[in-house]
């Protein structure tokens, strides 16, 4: 009997990971690739193209009802990549065109956090939940927010950009070219800078004073685990910052749970329960008590995989 499978399609800055998953969340071949290395956006569809082939060969009997992409700064409405800086390919891409046309299946395409939370949705922890906040904690902050069961894009395609809320007024410069963005405080990248700049303002004895100048959100994450009380002083200062911002999100979309995903996320209730305290502490009364915090249910080797095919499953633009 034939299967209904999709293809999800998770393009990095360095590589493209990619499978076949069926409705159930299975992924039943995946590759990887190089996404830099291709002299223009042409040759690289040709050979992610030929690396579909074959999965999909790999997959037997099947019906691949779409592609879904997961990019950085993709359009769910009109299927390009608008500027994506760590992206090799500059300027505005038609990629879902580009792969529909090469492969003849239709292909949706949205921004990575967003692709992340329809994953969750579709095989997740938001399995069964119309209102929920996705919160990626990686090199930077992504975001995807469910409101009456449906992706909030905004009239651009173009919503949901957590990270760049202003979170400290007047704070650091960020890559965007604002000051104080939420994810240059509570990322991986965000918790280094502070570790950083404490490490050259303060005195206290740390584990991580043997690394300055290298270090990694995980090396903070190890020394936390292990009571390094520095360590642990960063992810209250980070898990601060993130509540703070989380309470005013809150306020906004009213939402039954806020997902986590990501490297930072990882470290589990070293983060989540400072997060938990300060959003409690600064959410309206009429909110208090309602929104559930949650670590992603994806596993991290395969998410943005899924989160990528989630697509296939969801109504085109």
């Amino acid at each position: 009997m034939t299967q209904q499978l999709s293809i999800g399609i998770d393009i990095g800055g360095t590589n493209t990971s990619f499978g076949i998953v069926n409705a159930d969340g299975h992924i039943i071949a995946k590759g990887r690739m190089s996404t830099v290395g291709h002299p223009t956006v042409e040759d690289y569809v040709a050979e992610l193209t030929k690396n579909l082939a074959q999965v999909i060969a790999a997959a037997g009997d099947s019906d691949i009802v779409g592609v879904g992409i997961g990019a950085p700064n993709g359009n769910f409405f009109t299927g390009e990549i608008v500027f994506a800086p760590n992206l090799p390919w500059k300027g505005v891409i038609p990629l879902a065109k580009l792969i529909t046309d090469t492969t003849g299946i239709k292909t949706t395409l949205t921004n990575d956090a967003n692709a992340a939370a329809i994953g969750e949705m579709i095989y997740g922890a938001a399995k069964g939940m119309k209102d929920f906040i996705m919160v990626t904690l990686g090199t930077g902050l992504g975001s995807g927010f469910v409101a009456n069961g449906q992706m909030i894009y905004g009239h651009d395609g173009l919503a949901g950009e957590l990270g760049h809320v202003i979170a400290v007024r007047d704070g650091r410069k960020c890559n965007c070219g604002r000051n104080g963005c939420l994810e240059r405080y509570a990322s991986a990248t965000g918790i280094v800078i502070t570790a950083e700049q404490w490490l050259e303002e303060r005195n206290d004895e740390t584990t991580l004073r043997n690394h300055k100048g290298n270090l990694t959100a995980k090396m903070i994450q190890d020394a936390a685990q292990n009571g390094d009380a520095f360590s642990l002083e960063l992810f209250e200062y980070t898990g601060k910052i993130l509540g703070q911002t989380l309470a005013d999100m809150v306020a906004i979309t009213s939402p039954q749970a806020i997902i986590f995903f990501g490297g930072l996320a990882n470290a589990g209730d070293i983060l989540i329960k400072p997060v938990h305290k300060h959003m409690e502490d600064n959410l309206l009364h009429i909110y208090k008590n309602k929104v559930t915090l949650l670590q992603s249910a994806l596993p991290d080797a395969d998410a943005a995989i899924l989160g990528a095919s989630a697509l296939a499953w969801t109504p085109n633009p």
